[in-house]
């Protein structure tokens, strides 16, 4: 079995909710670090404010900083002009009963400082629900203009296969963006 399979098969049986939270975590960040290395750095994971009032699942550093020729890297080159993004945070809902919704939306916008840039990553057991929807467009529309993308375990698996098929996951990334930037209101 293909490391590929052998992800998609973890994504499916990982319990969803607490019992299953930490799994979720470690196996998306592997998957994430697979698809996504190189280009982007070695994330840090659990990083925590000066504070400790906040911390951040997983801080992928993007360093594709200048225009370059390189398939891989000119998504993540796009990006950083784009949105700023500097550094690109993943957050992980491993919900089961739990709705996913607005005070999820609001904790990872807040995590969005001008250092780490606009865009954040929630990678999400399921569909987050309408109101998280809205507070996402509403957080965009603000002056900050700040992008939270929602992706699900099908998304995963679908950069995946498009990994396994020698084409850029990072292109899938760029048209969720696209898509929330056409149906935004």
């Amino acid at each position: 079995m293909n490391q590929v399979n052998t992800f998609i098969q973890q994504l499916d049986t990982c319990p969803l909710g607490t019992t299953g939270w930490v799994q979720f975590e470690t196996l998306c960040t592997n998957i994430l670090k697979f698809l996504f290395i190189p280009p982007l750095n070695e994330p840090t994971r659990q990083a925590r404010t000066y504070s400790g009032v906040n911390r951040m699942d997983a801080i992928f550093p993007n360093r594709n900083i200048t225009a370059s020729n390189d398939p891989e890297c000119k998504n993540w080159h796009h990006l950083f002009i784009e949105l700023t993004a500097r550094m690109i945070l993943f957050e992980f809902k491993n919900y089961d009963l739990t709705e996913i919704g607005h005070e999820e939306v609001n904790q990872t916008r807040n995590y969005l400082t001008e250092p780490m840039g606009k865009l954040a990553i929630m990678i999400c057991s399921k569909i987050p629900n309408d109101s998280a929807h809205r507070q996402r467009n509403t957080i965009y529309s603000t002056q900050e203009k700040k992008v939270i993308l929602f992706i699900t375990k099908e998304h995963l698996k679908e950069m995946l296969a498009m990994k396994d098929r020698g084409e850029q996951p990072s292109d899938l990334i760029v048209d969720l963006i696209e898509k929330f930037y056409i149906q935004h209101e």
